[in-house]
């Protein structure tokens, strides 16, 4: 668990500003990481996409959970819903 946001995000700031990977240095990692979880069996072609569906709801919720929380601290009694 994060314990402070703030040092985390500065600590991404400062990698980032530090980092300039090209595109192609950039893809070149991600299919490297792409390799080894399939060597290690965690992904494949076959079970890329599943539970998908579950994130994606639970991510929703978790946007929702975020509105709320926004408009109690601005003390608004309204949320708007989708």
């Amino acid at each position: 668990m994060i314990q402070n946001r703030h040092i985390l995000d500065e600590f991404y700031r400062k990698l980032d500003a530090e980092e300039k990977l090209s595109y192609k240095e950039a893809l070149a990692i991600y299919e490297a990481l792409h390799e080894e979880a399939v060597s290690l069996g965690a992904i494949s072609s076959e079970n890329i996409w599943d539970g998908f569906e579950v994130d994606l709801r639970i991510a929703r919720a978790m946007g929702g959970l975020n509105r709320v929380r926004k408009a109690n601290k601005k003390g608004s009694s309204k949320v708007r819903r989708r």
